[in-house]
């Protein structure tokens, strides 16, 4: 006898199949067919950085599924000698006190080095509704910015910005730039295998999320609504860019930081060997501290901006931040970025030689 629960899920299956056939090139690719971007070669050109802040969620080494990249895109600035003026740390790819604990571990290996290393602060664990009383991190990058004109290198959620921000009005002339690694097109997924493994399911292999965006859209939201500049590095600007373990055993001959950072990337890469099947990683974070330091690496577009609601494989639902040309019929309240989705060819050069 057929239940009615059976019948259900047969159904579901069905429906489920069906999708696939009839969008089996964005299942095999994770990406759909869209109208291109405007993109400016190396640009366009935005006022230099400056003074930088970083708020990162570094889990560098953490476990064997936490990347490496806040790590290395720390580690890159203060070896160009950026003028960065303090850390915040968050939570996002681990809780806040592992955040926390490795970050500190990172600056006492630069400082190992006889790096000029900035202070860090410990910033939100955890999403902050309206009214949040505010961690140090929050306090200090308040303090940076009533300093004068600061970059701000997101690194993980915008939770931390997002507070310093908040019911401070008088803040936000002094915001030079929230350079967010987040953003994607609809209906885009992040896949990296993109048709060419043998993944579990019809040859698709893992799905990642944009995880910044993901942990704490409220924060995402009320970024976008301010008027500041803003750019988005998102998940397709590092598809052509991969670190290998000969990137990592350079590294590990640079000094005490480069080789505890390499230590620490060492299962990442394992990880993406394994079960991504590539021969290396992306580097997401590590491009977006590339973008604050040489000019011309990324090509980027002045595009549409709003928070949204996607569907992963047309069943779950999930808050997203989404960009799309800019059109005459655009919605008010639709931010304008810059949305950086290609690099230069010299970018993996840039990073691993620097």
């Amino acid at each position: 006898m057929i239940k009615p629960w059976h019948a259900i899920f047969a159904l579901f299956l069905a429906v489920v199949a069906v999708a696939v056939v009839a969008q089996w090139g964005e299942w095999r690719t994770g990406r759909a067919a869209l109208l291109p971007l405007n993109l400016t070669p190396g640009g366009p050109a935005v006022a230099p950085p400056g003074r930088i802040w970083i708020d990162t969620d570094a889990a560098c080494g953490a476990t064997d599924r936490t990347d490496p990249d806040d790590c290395l895109a720390i580690l890159w600035l203060v070896e160009r000698g950026a003028d960065i003026i303090g850390i915040s740390t968050s939570f996002g790819n681990a809780p806040g006190d592992v955040v926390a604990e490795r970050t500190a571990a990172l600056v006492a290996q630069m400082a190992r080095d006889g790096m000029q290393v900035p202070p860090v602060f410990l910033g939100h664990s955890a999403p902050a509704g309206p009214g949040a009383s505010k961690p140090p991190g929050v306090n200090a990058l308040q303090a940076a910015l009533e300093a004068g004109p600061l970059t701000i290198l997101a690194l993980g959620p915008l939770t931390n910005v997002a507070s310093a921000l908040e019911g401070r009005p008088d803040l936000h002339r002094h915001v030079t730039r929230v350079v967010a690694v987040m953003g994607h097109r609809p209906g885009h997924l992040f896949h990296p295998t993109e048709g060419k493994g043998s993944g579990a399911i019809f040859g698709h292999g893992p799905i990642f999320r944009d995880l910044n965006v993901s942990v704490d859209p409220d924060a995402a939201g009320s970024i976008l609504a301010l008027a500041v500049p803003i750019t988005l590095i998102p998940y397709d600007s590092a598809r052509k860019t991969l670190i290998t373990g000969a990137d990592l055993d350079g590294l590990a001959r640079k000094g005490a930081a480069s080789a505890w950072v390499a230590k620490s990337a060492r299962a990442w890469l394992t990880f993406w060997n394994d079960e991504v099947g590539l021969p290396g990683f992306y580097p997401f974070d590590w491009i977006a501290a590339a973008y604050l330091t040489v000019p011309g690496l990324l090509n980027c577009a002045a595009v549409t901006a709003r928070m949204t609601r996607e569907w992963t494989f047309w069943i779950v639902p999930h808050p997203s931040l989404v960009v799309e040309p800019p059109t005459a019929t655009g919605d008010p309240t639709d931010a304008t970025v810059l949305y950086c989705p290609e690099t230069s060819g010299l970018l993996h050069d840039v990073l691993v030689t620097r």
